[in-house]
């Protein structure tokens, strides 16, 4: 089914119909049989409920239902649990409820494993009151080992095991028939993988597209923390969905997400692991959206908020980095919060043939490059992994020839891996009239787009021929332009004119001017040419600060002949957002702050020297008595905020200094030269170098020898003093008193 526009030269619509997303029909088939350990029970109840919350289409349809085996008259296989819902809003809220009636079995209820009823169950519940056209697919979560040997339906106890194996095959071939897959799921420590690949292949094996990844395939569950993962790939696998893992982190967290721009509807899946936390949801701009109803163009619904489990689903996503923040309550934050996203998208093509009216027996070179639906050029070879193209040429006078496209850099393809595929054609000798190329792209949730470009073998000579040549640009800025030049060559005697015109592209973000030429008779010279860009409104919230690139295709229509094709040229034009300021004016800003630096270094130099100017540290303060005698010195420290601040202690038997924090005296070294005495409620006092002030009533207070040193020099005294006279410091600046701890 193809959701796009009809190929051509036209530009790509400016507002097409919302696509409406192929729907299909799931059941889900648990396994409750004696053989599950309870943590596999509980891994497989989680995987149900991801599968109904993971889907992007509000018309799909699941059925959940268990199975184990009847064991005697009175028992059942299977035990229904939630009938057929449709999954939307409502339906998706309420499959949690339901699936979490799935129980693993007690023995009196039958405790084996039987597969063939299981898939009977399935297949009947997808084939019957549904559309045959909607894709019906079978999940199967179980440990892989069938045991019917209890089961009396199944004959004679030692033949049950075979009869067992008979019935499941006749099971396989009746889902086969009624076009229903079978993806299998492993849990527990060793799932019978034989069993469950044979059950794959049994099924019906054509997916939603002819590609070997839609094929169905059995998984493996090797633990609790691998359930998510696992499940996603194999149910993208199954419905043709893109799927990528996220982030993992304990609340509160901010986890990542990347949504494509080829996206245009997908679930960001979070598992909570603790129904007690909480989400919220952040678009690429850092905008918090609603969990339900419109923001700017895109829908939101929640479902499973009050689960472990919860999804966002969003038409029509802004593309880019999504936040999703988990906060939780004390006592809920041991666990991880994983992210991860499904979702399905548009891929376009942009197809030409160079010379786009080529000659019999000529060489061609056909390309098609690859577009997101708004017709910007693909920037990720991750957002088209396991694209397949195929291209075909047509035309009167010749069997239809097959083309290999390729973007691998070799050959005709000029570059690898940048979203243009390449490939070459040699035009057949007997091609006669109406040339054809075609190419369709196919790709695992990207839905499929065919593009065509109609040509026509030319004469041996044109009238008019043209060659254009456009100059590369590193980047344009909206409203911006790329030049170029179109040389004209007029053979004939007649006037032509060529219409000039970009495809391939959103009406409105390229336009090209002068938009028709008149080529007079026997003319041959250039014209210039400018391919304009939109301004800056027209692109929204897609031009990021990484830009993006601008894919058309410039034509060149000479109306005069037929509407013949001169020029169909490939046009690419990265588009960069307005630098702002600081790209504008970085030098002057580097400058201002260099001069800023410079004025910060200078002031900083200044306080350096101001405080060592007044720093203390060095100064060698003295006692001198009344007689004029040096009765201690003392070497002051740094101080506090330039103050040394001491006291003096027994003054009248052995006077001497100590530091003490807010003591009565304080020095500070003056830039005049000498010191400052500070005495508590006295004021100021400057202390010369070769004065004195007085302390108390029986001493003063004068300045030693300068010192650098935190050795207390020997005073100098007319006179002979006990050695008890001073008292020396025990570290920089102070006595090893107990005073010492209020330095």
């Amino acid at each position: 089914m193809s959701l796009l526009a009809p190929a051509g030269p036209d530009p790509v619509p400016a507002a097409a119909s919302k696509p409406a997303f192929a729907s299909v029909n799931y059941a889900v088939a648990v396994d409750e049989s004696a053989s599950l350990a309870p943590e596999d029970m509980k891994a497989e109840k989680a995987a149900a409920a991801r599968i109904a919350l993971g889907d992007v289409s509000s018309s799909s349809h699941v059925t959940v239902f268990g199975f184990a085996a009847a064991e005697s008259g009175d028992q059942r296989a299977v035990d229904p649990v939630c009938p057929r819902t449709t999954l939307d809003a409502a339906g998706r809220e309420s499959i949690g409820g339901c699936v979490g009636k799935l129980r693993s079995r007690k023995k009196s209820e039958g405790t084996g494993t039987d597969f063939p009823s299981a898939i009977r169950q399935g297949v009947h519940e997808l084939s019957t009151g549904t559309d045959p056209s909607v894709p019906r697919v079978l999940f199967l979560l179980t440990d892989g080992e069938m045991d019917v040997t209890g089961s009396p339906q199944y004959g004679d106890a030692a033949h049950r095991e075979a009869e067992g194996r008979q019935q499941l095959n006749r099971e396989l071939k009746s889902a086969a028939a009624q076009g229903v897959q079978i993806w299998p799921l492993g849990f527990g420590p060793a799932p019978d993988k034989a069993q469950l690949d044979r059950m794959a292949a049994g099924g019906y094996q054509k997916g939603c597209v002819e590609l070997p990844s839609a094929r169905p395939t059995a998984g493996k569950v090797s633990g609790a923390k691998d359930v998510g993962p696992m499940l996603e790939k194999v149910f993208a696998a199954a419905h043709c969905l893109r799927y990528q893992q996220g982030t993992s982190k304990r609340p509160p967290a901010t986890l990542e997400i990347g949504i494509s721009p080829l996206a245009t509807v997908g679930s960001i899946v979070v598992d909570k692991s603790d129904p007690a936390v909480t989400v919220t949801y952040l678009d690429p701009s850092g905008h918090k959206v609603p969990t339900s109803g419109t923001y700017r163009k895109s829908r939101f619904e929640l479902a499973g908020a009050g689960d472990t489990v919860e999804a966002l689903k969003i038409v029509d996503p802004v593309p880019g980095v999504w936040k999703v923040k988990a906060e939780a309550p004390e006592g809920h934050r041991s666990l991880p919060v994983g992210v991860s996203v499904l979702w399905q998208g548009e891929l376009r093509g942009s197809l030409t043939m160079d010379p786009p009216s080529p000659q019999a027996g000529q060489q061609a070179t056909v390309t098609m490059r690859l577009q997101t639906r708004e017709g910007y050029e693909i920037k990720d070879p991750r957002d088209y992994a396991g694209l397949r193209v195929r291209s075909e040429l047509t035309g009167d006078g010749f069997a239809p020839q097959t083309l290999r496209l390729a973007d691998d850099g070799k050959g005709p393809d000029p570059k690898g891996s940048d979203g243009s595929f390449t490939g070459s054609v040699q035009i057949p000798k007997s091609a006669a009239g109406a040339l054809k190329v075609s190419g369709t792209l196919t790709a695992s949730g990207l839905s499929a787009d065919t593009r065509s470009e109609s040509g026509q073998i030319a004469p041996g000579a044109l009238p008019v021929t043209t060659a254009l040549t456009l100059r590369a640009a590193d980047s344009v800025h909206p409203g911006g332009a790329v030049t170029g030049n179109l040389a004209v060559h007029n053979t004939s005697g007649t006037r032509h004119t060529l219409r000039l015109s970009v495809a391939d592209v959103r009406p409105g973000l390229l336009s090209i001017s002068p938009a028709e030429i008149e080529v007079q008779p026997g003319e041959s010279g250039t014209r210039k040419v400018t391919v304009e860009v939109a301004p800056e409104g027209v692109f929204g919230d897609r031009l990021d600060d990484d830009g993006l690139r601008l894919g058309g295709t410039v034509t060149a229509v000479d109306t005069t002949d037929h509407d013949r094709t001169l020029v169909r040229s490939p046009l690419s034009v990265p588009v960069t957002p307005e630098p702002g300021i600081w790209e504008k004016y970085w030098w002057a800003f580097l400058s201002a702050a260099a001069l800023v630096a410079l004025a910060a270094v200078a002031a900083l130099a200044w306080l350096r020297q101001r405080r060592s100017r007044r720093d203390p540290f060095g100064l060698v303060l003295q006692l001198v008595s009344e007689e004029g005698d040096i009765v201690a010195e003392h070497p002051a420290g740094h101080g506090h905020k330039q103050w040394y601040e001491f006291a003096v202690v027994e003054p009248h038997r052995s006077p001497r200094i100590e530091r003490r924090s807010h003591g009565p005296y304080a020095v500070q070294r003056s830039p005049e030269g000498g010191a400052v005495l500070r005495k508590r409620g006295g004021g100021r006092t400057r202390l010369p170098a070769r004065g004195q002030v007085p302390l108390t009533d029986a001493l003063s207070l004068s300045l030693g020898e300068e010192t650098r040193s935190a050795k207390v020099r020997r005073p100098r005294s007319a006179r002979p003093r006990t050695p008890t006279a001073t008292t020396p410091a025990a570290t920089e600046g102070g006595s090893a008193s107990t005073y010492e701890s209020y330095r």
